[in-house]
């Protein structure tokens, strides 16, 4: 009786190990009774950290002519604002000539850091679980960039006293923010052997997609050189101040006044993640984003009028993260 009840209670031992062998990994049985781990697995990350970004800005408020003044003593420049400001031709200043400011270079380029944060859902392929696939969001936060100047350097003039020549003048002031989303879809390879990752070891990664970047611009421009006031479509977006004669402009505080910049984002990644426990990964990555254009447009008080002001081409987001990966 004894011996009977002991092949029953290690019969049952094995059944049950068996059970929990089937719930525990994904696969099949086969005929013989053994069951084969494809290696397939969900995954699930969460990653946060520093973003930095960089982009040539270029000036595209479009064709701007107004008209400056010298100083036949000393060489000063000033916009025609600043000579009627300055009360009278005594003054000893002359016309220079007229310029189009959409010809002046902008003065810094966009060099600007956030925070970032993002998530990503996905799974590893059955019989090659190097390869991930992965839907991901990532959310680039505020940052600003603020000029004043926001134009500086040469201008060509023409129809005044100096003829054809150039300038050194600075125009306008800008303060603006920008905040990015993007929706991606991803592919990684792990670099390990085997059909399941390794525990307490470095596994380093490469990744790449496309995304869909959304990008949102704000701006507050300032003319505090006066060489926008002549401008007859800018006074539809302010108001001319009454004691200097410069447009103050009615810049929204509404964002969603402000118009959005879409494109097609190209991105790339590279990593290692440390596997801590079973299926809980730590994942140090460096993710490079490229987006073609993001644009700031003037707007008015209402929203019903824009005009592109400058743009930041080329935009290459790199966003180092920490985060943790999860796989079952």
């Amino acid at each position: 009786m004894k011996a009977r009840i002991s092949v029953f209670s290690v019969l049952m031992l094995l059944c049950a190990n068996s059970a929990f062998a089937g719930w525990q990994y994904d696969g099949y049985r086969v005929n013989d009774g053994y069951y084969n781990d494809d290696g397939s697995r969900f995954v699930i990350s969460l990653r946060g950290g520093l973003s930095m970004g960089n982009a040539k800005v270029k000036n595209k408020m479009g064709s701007l002519y107004t008209l400056y003044y010298i100083n036949e003593s000393n060489g000063d420049i000033i916009s025609e604002l600043g000579y009627i400001n300055a009360g009278s031709p005594s003054t000893g200043y002359i016309p220079a000539g007229y310029g189009n400011l959409a010809t002046l270079p902008v003065k810094e380029n966009f060099k600007k850091t956030a925070f970032t944060a993002g998530a990503s859902i996905g799974f590893t392929l059955p019989y090659h679980t190097q390869w991930r696939l992965e839907a991901g969001y990532d959310h680039i936060a505020e940052s600003d960039y603020n000029e004043i100047p926001f134009l500086e350097g040469a201008l060509g003039v023409s129809g005044g006293a100096i003829g054809d020549d150039t300038i050194d003048v600075a125009s306008s002031g800008v303060k603006s923010t920008i905040t990015t989303d993007v929706i991606s879809a991803m592919a990684f390879y792990d670099f390990y052997k085997g059909n399941v990752k390794p525990l307490n070891q470095f596994i380093p990664y490469v990744g790449f997609g496309l995304g869909y970047a959304v990008s949102k611009t704000t701006l507050n421009l300032s003319d505090i050189y006066g060489d926008l006031s002549n401008d007859s479509d800018l006074r539809n977006y302010g108001t001319i101040d009454p004691v200097t004669g410069a447009i103050v402009f009615d810049n929204p505080t509404d964002k969603d006044k402000y118009p959005s910049s879409v494109n097609v984002a190209v991105i790339g990644a590279l990593g290692f993640s440390y596997g801590i426990v079973e299926s809980t990964y730590l994942d140090f990555s460096a993710r490079f984003m490229y987006i073609p254009k993001v644009t700031w447009d003037l707007v008015n008080s209402d929203g019903s009028r824009h005009r592109e002001w400058f743009a930041a081409e080329n935009m290459i987001y790199t966003n180092f993260m920490l985060g943790l990966r999860f796989e079952f």
